[in-house]
């Protein structure tokens, strides 16, 4: 078992699962992981406050997700989802040591799919997750003879968060981002944002019917599945629940995502300030030696 696992005793089976991302493409992963794990609870908070996560740094990702991650932790989660592939990709080596709760990115659940189904792997994804490279990492990890090809998709996290899902704009944009995977020939596209499954009706229009759609939100609910029972973290709990928190607007979150959920969500805001101040950190100089002279 990978090493990130250890040090998780003394954790509370009847705690939840955090579930992270900028915004709305998270609940991709939250139904596909309420879909797996019907007893479990889950804590979603959407960071729609600083989104798009996709065109910023590694330093302010990495700073971002420690700020959840430290919040979640005095929630008194037992696990969590970074339902973001955009954190998966700059944060989860990093935190997972810092932290004392497992935590599962979507990459490699995602990567080591993709390679039994096809041997021509398109990419979509944000521009920060393209330029990390780590799917085109794991991927050749996982399979080294595997032809990959990846695609940033800027425009498509405002439009999808704008509620912009039909009309010439995002076809637009839909081909544009789509023509250099057609021209590579690819078998197997991969969902490199939690947000793009939210266009497949239009992304499926433009490619070849022969093309596996891979959404990893799938897989890394059967990775979050095996990871409980592996730490007899699994719930005695008949049903679960879902508390939703936002940075950002509250409202204009639960409206938007009612239409993917099947219900209106009930939201609670979660002011910027409140996660600044859950990580702050601590540097402690080295201790100079004196130096004296002769």
């Amino acid at each position: 078992m990978d090493n990130w696992y250890e040090g998780t005793q003394g954790l509370d089976p009847t705690g939840s699962i955090g579930v992270f991302d900028s915004g709305v493409g998270g609940l991709t992963v939250l139904r596909a992981l309420q879909a797996q794990l019907p007893r479990e609870s889950f804590l979603y908070l959407a960071d729609t406050a600083r989104l798009p996560y996709g065109t910023r740094s590694r330093s302010e990702i990495l700073q971002y997700v420690r700020e959840i991650l430290t919040w979640m932790q005095h929630r008194g989660i037992k696990m969590a989802v970074m339902a973001c592939n955009t954190s998966s990709a700059l944060a989860l080596e990093q935190v997972r040591h810092e932290f004392s709760f497992p935590i599962l990115g979507l990459i490699e659940p995602a990567a080591q799919a993709a390679v039994t189904i096809g041997k021509r792997i398109g990419i979509i994804a944000t521009p920060a997750t393209v330029k990390s490279g780590t799917y085109v990492r794991v991927l050749q990890e996982c399979s080294p003879h595997v032809a990959i090809a990846q695609v940033a998709c800027p425009e498509f996290v405002p439009l999808i968060e704008s509620n912009c899902l039909s009309g010439e704009r995002v076809r637009r944009s839909v081909r544009q981002a789509l023509a250099p995977l057609i021209e590579f020939g690819l078998d197997t596209l991969v969902y490199g944002c939690t947000h793009y499954p939210h266009l497949r009706h239009i992304i499926a229009d433009y490619l070849p019917s022969s093309v596996h759609h891979l959404d990893p939100a799938t897989t890394v609910a059967h990775s979050t599945a095996h990871a409980l029972k592996a730490l007899s973290l699994q719930t005695v709990a008949h049903q679960g629940h879902v508390h939703f928190y936002v940075s950002g607007a509250p409202e204009q979150f639960a409206r938007l995502a009612s239409q993917w959920l099947g219900y209106y969500p009930r939201t609670q805001h979660l002011p910027l300030s409140v996660l600044s101040q859950s990580y702050s950190v601590e540097i402690t100089l080295p201790t100079v030696p004196a130096v004296v002279a002769s």
